[in-house]
């Protein structure tokens, strides 16, 4: 956690301790309040500079889509379609940013490989199934990112 994030839970464990002197009751209540409030911290720790590229294939299948789904820059981005051994390069892409690529022909079912980096330098992969006779995207995801989904 950041150093002002542990500054607000050490200060609310210091309240909670000179509560004591007033009630028993009012300790346990800033207690609670100083247990939610860490892990509020740490689910926001978990959040902070998500990275969720995904690739998609379009409803005509004669269309890639890459999508910044994530919270932060996504630079470097290199898209290899297999078996058809087409790679192309996306030099960045914002949040909520799309990058569409046409392809030469429909196409039936390949596999995407997406190398890329965020923008302190850590490098990804992720691998996509995808079929112009079904749905690309995950039914089971949630809205937002959350308890470490990826």
């Amino acid at each position: 956690m950041k150093r002002s994030q542990v500054a607000i839970i050490v200060a609310g464990l210091v309240i909670s301790a000179l509560l004591a002197v007033i009630s028993i009751y009012l300790t346990g209540i800033a207690i609670i309040l100083v247990i939610v409030l860490a892990m509020s911290f740490q689910i926001y720790q978990d959040s902070y500079l998500l990275t969720n590229l995904a690739v998609i294939l379009n409803e005509n299948a004669k269309v890639i889509t890459v999508v910044n789904r994530g919270n932060t820059l996504i630079r470097n981005i290199r898209v290899s379609l297999i078996p058809l051994d087409i790679e192309f390069l996306v030099p960045e892409l914002a949040v909520d940013g799309k990058f569409t690529y046409d392809l030469p022909k429909m196409i039936n079912d390949i596999k995407a490989i997406a190398e890329f980096e965020d923008k302190t330098g850590t490098k990804f992969q992720k691998s996509f199934n995808l079929s112009a006779l079904s749905d690309n995207d995950d039914v089971l995801k949630p809205m937002f990112p959350i308890f470490g989904w990826k």
